[in-house]
């Protein structure tokens, strides 16, 4: 496994925010997980696949993949034809486009020992384009104002900068289990101010643990969190309102629970989790005690079940039509829309209350139609 750097990229929007948690991290220990395992797999295949269509030859690491599926093959090709495309739209102004992948960059010219991977870059007419492919499909990721996405860029910038005539920055994530390609174009100079007058010195006080602990959303994927006071501390501010029922609390009360409930709930499940893991390593919580959980039955052998079933002259099978997911993963993506296309559709959503910046398209409810009406 590669050395990972203290303020890495990919966790830069939590130092950033919270320069002491870069320390703090560092004396825990790193874990991994299956998602980062599954990750790095198709990292792989999709360098794999875009060498391939490049005419580089390369060596089939399906075989070698502990992750690989169905899904994450069209996902691999998916970027591939991105990537192609863009190149190809590159080439009409431009003769001869650099195309970089898997490129190492080094930012530590602002950030110390700062440096990551750039999945793809694309150097033509004026444009550095930075692609970082995302396999995940729980958090959605944006490129607007993306401080990963920004290291990454100034990476490419002190190593092609002076070589070529680099006007714009485009950054793009391609994330294609949430069916998500998000790109946004920021010009050089922005860059390097938002470096040198934001970045430098927060990397600075980072690097020496500095700073003011700061909870937020960048909480999710910090090593601390389930002991961090700052962050019990923000939580537990909810207490103040003493659990009133809704209709006893003010529109401004309401409105700021809202913005932290979702937040609360993490904290309380992280609280619990952490809480389970030292009682099953021989920590005695005051009050508590471990025991077994609810279980359902389940079969010892379900071939001989199946074999005595049909012995006595019953059907022991059930026989009924995939869940779309899984048809999916079966089919492949183009498979499936090619035959199923016109037998799937996508039922109206539940309502649900989210932040005005969602860029979703807001709804009306019908007392909302009604006034408009008259």
């Amino acid at each position: 496994m590669g050395k990972h750097a203290l303020l890495s990229a990919s966790s830069s929007h939590r130092w950033l925010n919270c320069p002491p948690s870069a320390r703090l991290c560092e004396t825990y220990e790193d874990k991994g997980s299956g998602y980062a395992a599954e990750g790095t797999d198709a990292h792989v295949l999709c360098e794999y696949k875009l060498k391939t269509a490049l005419g580089i030859k390369l060596k089939d690491p399906t075989a070698n993949l502990t992750y690989y599926s169905e899904e994450m093959e069209d996902c691999a090709i998916g970027y591939a034809a991105y990537i192609l495309e863009l190149v190809e739209m590159a080439k009409q102004t431009c003769a001869d486009p650099v195309v970089l992948i898997e490129q190492r960059l080094d930012f530590s010219k602002y950030v110390e020992g700062g440096f990551g991977t750039g999945d793809t870059v694309v150097i033509a007419n004026g444009t550095l384009h930075v692609i970082d492919y995302k396999h995940g499909q729980g958090v959605l990721v944006e490129a607007e104002d993306n401080p990963q996405m920004k290291l990454y860029a100034l990476g490419a910038l002190e190593l092609f900068d002076g070589i070529y005539d680099i006007d714009r920055v485009s950054l793009t994530i391609y994330q294609p289990r949430r069916d998500n390609i998000s790109t946004h174009t920021v010009f050089k100079e922005s860059l390097y101010q938002w470096a040198e007058e934001v970045l430098k010195p927060t990397a600075q006080l980072a690097y020496a643990g500095g700073g003011e602990y700061n909870c937020g959303e960048w909480c999710q994927f910090c090593k601390a969190k389930h002991e961090c006071r700052k962050r019990a501390e923000r939580n537990l501010e909810l207490a103040r309102h003493e659990f009133k029922l809704p209709p006893l609390l003010e529109d401004d009360e309401i409105e700021s629970i809202l913005g932290k409930v979702d937040e609360l709930v993490s904290w309380a499940s992280d609280i619990k989790d952490y809480a389970l893991q030292a009682a099953l390593s021989g920590k005695r919580w005051d009050g508590w005690k471990l025991v077994e959980g609810r279980s359902n039955r389940r079969y010892i052998d379900e071939t001989a079940v199946a074999q005595t079933i049909e012995g006595a002259g019953y059907d022991p099978y059930e026989h009924k039509v995939m869940g779309i997911t899984a048809m999916e993963k079966t089919l492949g993506k183009g498979k499936f829309s090619e035959l199923l296309g016109s037998l799937v559709e996508k039922p109206v959503g539940k309502p649900t209350l989210v932040l005005a910046s969602d860029k979703r398209p807001e709804i009306n409810n019908a007392k909302h139609d009604f006034m408009e009406v008259n």
